[in-house]
């Protein structure tokens, strides 16, 4: 069934029905991909932040103080 056919058959209002039904779809459509683009960029920002996340709290502890020894005495030893 071509337009023609659609427009003798079922009337004006229902060519216009269709026609305004298919612009929604590709509007819709159309406005959904930046949401997804957006939504792929945010998700791979995550995946690093994660990834710079976890490989600093799986390193293993520095030394805090670099000025004394680690045998300096400090007073606080638990006598034998």
């Amino acid at each position: 069934m071509n337009t023609f056919e659609v427009l003798q058959e079922r009337g004006t209002l229902a060519l216009i029905r269709f026609a305004g039904t298919v612009c929604l779809f590709l509007v819709l459509h159309l406005l959904r991909i930046p949401l997804v683009v957006a939504e792929r960029v945010l998700a791979g920002v995550l995946v690093r932040l994660d990834q710079a996340a976890t490989r600093q709290a799986s390193r293993p502890p520095r030394r805090v103080n670099q000025f004394f020894p680690l045998d300096f005495p400090t007073g606080q030893e638990v006598p034998r």
